[in-house]
């Protein structure tokens, strides 16, 4: 019973199961059966479900419970969510059935069997149908999808997209930070079997298709790597939608070991500045940037760069994306009611010597964040913002006082990604008349000559392959925290900053043009000429 408690804490009781026992699903089915004489429904052995024969489900014969009954092979099941609650135990004693099991729900179960309903003399239905589709290994549909995130692993895509239209679905994949097309099918049934395909692999409802979904995949299959894969699931005009991210544990695997800054690619400089940063005793380190600027790939890097076992360091993320030896990891669970602020608030009672905040949302969470910095904790976090101006007029959005937020804050890290030339067909021409008045505007130094990506069979003509990151690091020092303190102006604050020019983002980027590492058009899609 204390174990059924602590499972149910989890949420659903299957995955609940899995996370409070630490076992696999083929060994918790076992152990299940073994001990407890209760039957588990894998997904393909559902394609061959059935509902009983209507005589069995008279009043008369079957069993007076609300539990709903099921037939796989010659064995009668009653499905529950949970087993061991009282309306499933009393249901099993009454039932006139004696070689009726009780069968626990794994997510989605419940409601497809609900659903069934016989279309055909056979007695099958289109439900079982679609179940069959997207759980027999060898269907199109499996292969479909399959295929899809072995081709995105391999190009080292970020995510795939698996896009609906009124004629089927498109397959794009996210490479380098843009869209590139991928294969596709000119079948709308079968398009929306490999989305229940995709619900099935992340335990989520496939009969719920008008709200999003959000899930988790585990990837294993032979002969491949096994993959991390976060889900969204989304309603749209012609069905549904799917993205699957791959996280960022999964990009990393050509890399060493441990992930650390100099294998992401920072400047010496910069990196050396950024330990520096991540090994004070309190204080709040800050790394900034839009969505898919690897923020979360840098903070990861700088906190295990100084986890060295001698101090406790504790995470609360959403998701857990890269796994750290000896820290303490924790996912946020909103559902149940574990946000960044609740968990952040019980952190602090875990004795905790550095934490890392995943991301920065709302105004709870950001007072937190700076109160534990401002009592001894070195707090590592990230913002969603553009610059170290947006950063402190996000924290002035929140209510942050700026005495608070100038005494806690030790650092900002405003950085991006950029697409790397391809060094098999880089091609060199040169600057315009525009390129050269706006160089001029600027008071840039203009190259002599500007690489071209021209593109070739080495980077799937697209002229770039893999990126970098250029990154802006500001050490706050007291005429900076003056400056905040009094609420000067961008202007001041600016001309302070930027003391300079080769600080700057901009700077730094067209440097990497004129070493040939990237393109000026590159350069105006990440950053921009301001």
């Amino acid at each position: 019973m204390q174990l059924r408690q602590s499972a149910t804490e989890h949420g659903q009781l299957w995955q609940g199961l899995m996370q409070t026992l630490n076992l696999g699903e083929a060994d918790l089915s076992s152990a299940l059966l073994q001990w407890h004489g209760i039957v588990t429904i894998n997904d393909t052995q559902w394609a061959n479900v059935k509902l009983p024969d209507i005589e069995l489900t008279s009043p008369q014969k079957a069993s007076p419970s609300v539990l709903p009954m099921l037939m796989l092979g010659d064995q009668l099941l009653m499905l529950s969510e949970d087993p061991w609650s009282p309306q499933a135990t009393l249901a099993l004693s009454r039932s006139r059935q004696p070689s009726i099991k009780l069968a626990l729900a794994r997510p989605g179960q419940s409601a497809l069997l609900t659903s069934l309903r016989p279309t055909s003399p056979s007695g099958t239905s289109s439900k079982t149908a679609l179940m069959t589709q997207v759980t027999v290994d060898n269907s199109p549909v499996v292969k479909f999808v399959d295929d899809a995130i072995i081709q995105a692993y391999r190009d080292g895509a970020s995510d795939i997209h698996f896009e609906t239209s009124r004629s089927g679905m498109s397959i794009k994949y996210r490479l380098d930070g843009v869209m590139a097309a991928g294969g596709s099918l000119n079948d709308p049934q079968r398009s929306e079997e490999v989305v229940s395909r995709i619900k099935v692999m992340a335990q989520l409802d496939i009969t719920e298709r008008r709200r999003p979904q959000d899930g988790r995949i585990h990837w294993s299959r032979t002969g491949h790597d096994t993959i991390d894969l976060r889900v969204s699931i989304m309603p749209s005009i012609f069905g549904e939608d799917a993205v699957l991210r791959l996280l960022d544990k999964a990009q990393l695997r050509h890399s060493q070991q441990s992930i650390s800054l100099d294998v992401l690619g920072f400047d010496t400089n910069l990196a050396e500045t950024i330990r520096s940063l991540a090994s004070r005793p309190h204080g709040l380190l800050l790394i900034t940037g839009p969505t898919g600027s690897g923020k979360t790939t840098t903070v990861y890097a700088a906190l295990s760069e100084v986890n060295d076992g001698l101090e406790k360091i504790v995470t609360i993320e959403d998701p857990v994306e890269y796994e750290l030896p000896g820290v303490l990891q924790i996912p946020v669970n909103e559902q149940k009611g574990l946000s960044f602020a609740t968990g952040l608030r019980s952190i602090l009672r875990h004795d905790p010597d550095k934490i890392l905040v995943g991301e920065i949302r709302d105004a709870e969470t950001a007072e937190i964040a700076v109160q534990s910095s401002l009592t001894g904790h070195l707090v590592f976090t990230t913002v969603h913002a553009n610059s170290l101006f947006d950063v402190l007029g996000r924290f002035q959005h929140f209510g942050i006082e700026p005495f608070a937020l100038a005494s806690a804050l030790n650092g900002v890290v405003v950085q991006r990604l950029m697409r790397k030339l391809c060094q098999h067909c880089t091609v060199w021409r040169d600057p315009t008349q525009t390129e050269r008045a706006k160089f001029a505007e600027l008071h840039l130094s203009l190259p002599e000559q500007l690489p071209v990506a021209q593109g070739c069979m080495q980077c799937r003509s697209t002229g770039y392959r893999g990126r970098f990151v250029v990154a802006e690091v500001h050490v706050l020092t007291d005429v900076v925290r003056d400056l905040m303190v009094s609420r000067a102006t961008m202007s001041e604050l600016k001309k302070t900053v930027y003391t300079a020019p080769s600080n700057r983002l901009l700077e730094q980027a067209i440097a990497k043009v004129q070493q040939g590492a990237t393109t000026f058009e590159e350069v105006i899609r990440v950053i921009g000429l301001v």
